[in-house]
């Protein structure tokens, strides 16, 4: 019971209020600094592996390699620990799988064999590579869909600049002459910021999607999930006892059909 509810009051990481939480433009931050960060990692990597393959005739490519891995596992880890930040999700509990007694009597070169993990590191590279990738795409989307909402909201005070500087009216031609729809110019700015505040939201809430998005591809909740809730003392030790008492069934033997007697004469 007392683990359910501490699980209840951990945080989930959902954003509530887009508008007004800050969290919300944290994430605006992350995505726009997603970009060249993405391109600063995928480098970083390709550049690390290449040397370390080219130099490893020369010995030198064989430690470099097993920085450039130590180096990837930092960049993951960093990335999640930020997204953590952002969402504010707690901490993941820490584990401690050093052993000092096996290490001992080694040396660099072999602890660090001895800590290479193949399967880790290709998993870290994909997720560099999906990193830069995933940095692209939303910066795209996100710029695209927040420049929409706040192109509408801006319209009204672009036109009066325009119409005041330039005698350039850009609502001449609008929409509401196709439909013959006579509005003023005030009752179109209305209705172009509420349009704009709509779309405004909607972009936020789609920044926030993919936040939620690139915390599932940085396998951020996978420290929480390996930590599995333990059950109560009292469910532990509930068993069921069967008493010793207990009398076994009694077999009733089915009755055999009476044989007739009979009587000498």
């Amino acid at each position: 019971m007392k683990a359910t509810e501490v699980n209840a009051k951990m945080p989930t990481g959902k954003v509530n209020w887009v508008l007004f939480n800050p969290k919300t433009y944290a994430t605006i931050l992350y995505l726009l600094l997603s970009l060249p960060l993405g391109i600063i990692y995928l480098t970083v990597a390709i550049t690390g592996l290449a040397l370390s393959i080219a130099l490893t005739p020369i010995f030198i490519g064989i430690p470099l390699f097993f920085g450039v891995v130590k180096l990837l596992d930092g960049i993951v880890k960093f990335e999640q620990s930020m997204i953590r930040q952002i969402l504010g999700l707690p901490a993941p509990p820490a584990s401690y799988n050093y052993s000092p007694q096996s290490n001992a009597g080694q040396n660099w070169f072999m602890r660090m064999v001895r800590a290479f993990d193949g399967g880790l590191f290709i998993r870290n590279l994909l997720l560099v590579i999906m990193r830069f990738v995933t940095g692209i795409v939303f910066f795209v989307i996100m710029v695209t869909v927040i420049s929409l909402g706040l192109g509408f909201i801006a319209l009204p005070v672009v036109h009066i600049i325009l119409m005041n500087e330039m005698q350039l009216d850009i609502l001449e031609h609008s929409l509401f002459s196709y439909f013959h729809i006579d509005w003023t110019y005030n009752q179109q700015y209305m209705f172009y910021v509420g349009v704009g505040v709509v779309l405004f939201w909607i972009a936020l809430r789609v920044v926030n999607g993919l936040m939620q998005i690139q915390r599932r591809i940085m396998f951020v909740d996978e420290p929480y999930q390996q930590a599995r809730p333990t059950m109560p003392l009292q469910d532990q030790t509930q068993v069921s006892v069967q008493s010793p008492y207990v009398e076994p069934p009694v077999e009733q033997s089915t009755p055999e059909f009476m044989q007739p007697a009979y009587r000498e004469l």
